[in-house]
C-alpha cells in the first residue's frame, strides 16, 4: 500500500530479529529487508557486489550481513563491503511507524534514486 512517498510493505513482526525477507520489484530484481537483533530495519538490493550472492540468506550480526557465498561482510547502513573487500550494494531508505515497515517508494521503483556508498579509490 502506498502512502505518499512511502510504500507500506507490512508489519515489522513479519521479520524475525536477525533475519531478512525478500521483496521482488517488478520482475527486475529483489530487495532484502533485514531486521537486526536490536530491532533496526534496513533494506538493500539482494545481491552481493562480489559474486551476486543472495544477501538475504546471509548471517546478520549487528548492522552487518555476511554473504553466504564467500563471507563478504556488507554494512546494512551504508551498503559498503567491509575489511579488505571493495564494492557496495545500493541501499533503500526505510522507516518503521506504528509497527509497520515503509520503504521510500522512489528508491524502490527507480534505481537512480537509491543510496550507494562511494566505491573505494
Amino acid at each position: 500500500m502506498v502512502y505518499g512517498k512511502w510504500l507500506d510493505i507490512g508489519p515489522v513482526d513479519q521479520i524475525e530479529p536477525g533475519t531478512a525477507r525478500t521483496l521482488p520489484v517488478e520482475g527486475r530484481e529483489e530487495l532484502a529487508v533485514f531486521r537486526t537483533m536490536r530491532g533496526d530495519v534496513f533494506a538493500v538490493v539482494n545481491t552481493c557486489p562480489h559474486k551476486q550472492g543472495p544477501l538475504s540468506q546471509g548471517i546478520v550480526h549487528g548492522n552487518v550481513v555476511t554473504c553466504p557465498l564467500h563471507n563478504w561482510n556488507i554494512s546494512l547502513v551504508t551498503g559498503r563491503a567491509l575489511g579488505d573487500d571493495e564494492g557496495c550494494v545500493p541501499t533503500i531508505p526505510v522507516k518503521v511507524d506504528g509497527g509497520r515497515i515503509f520503504l521510500l517508494r522512489d528508491a524502490v521503483l527507480n534505481p537512480e534514486t537509491r543510496g550507494e556508498a562511494p566505491r573505494a579509490a
